[in-house]
């Protein structure tokens, strides 16, 4: 199974960020491969924030539509998705956000596999490299919306 972490550090507000990654039907204006999302739902419960969505993903002659459950706790500042649907046979991530003070810094590890074994080799051999690619889509996509983080 492919997986693989990255690591940034972005000069905005924590809240920013979780805003940012929570706002998931944005995502086809500024991530690569994503050609398309839907929000079915999204529930606040006390210090979660529960989201069911769907991302199209393509590249090429390649594009796939999966379901994820998305939940967020406030209090551990931890984002999770897993999948429900589609053609992963497995996906978890999980983005945490730690503030300081000179930014946010942002950990985000991804671990899945794809129903397609060969599709499954083809991206564990790319996949650090598109990791990065979407990793720095994000942080560009902060970098153009808020003011550099003070205190």
């Amino acid at each position: 199974m492919p997986k693989a972490s990255v690591k940034r550090l972005i000069e905005c507000k924590k809240d920013q960020l979780i805003d940012l990654v929570l706002d998931i039907e944005k995502y086809q204006e500024f991530v690569p491969f994503c050609l398309g999302s839907h929000v079915y739902e999204k529930n606040i419960e006390g210090d979660k924030t529960l989201i069911i969505a769907d991302l199209t993903i393509g590249k090429g002659p390649f594009k796939d539509t999966y379901k994820s459950d998305v939940q967020f706790n406030k209090k551990t500042n931890i984002i999770k998705v897993t999948n429900i649907g589609g053609p992963l046979r497995h996906l978890e991530n999980n983005w945490k956000f730690i503030e300081s003070d000179n930014g946010t810094e942002i950990l985000f590890d991804i671990d899945f596999e794809i129903e397609n074994k060969f599709l499954n080799i083809v991206m564990t051999k790319s996949f650090q490299y598109g990791l990065n690619k979407i990793a720095d889509a994000f942080q560009k996509r902060a970098e153009d919306l808020y003011q550099p983080f003070k205190n």
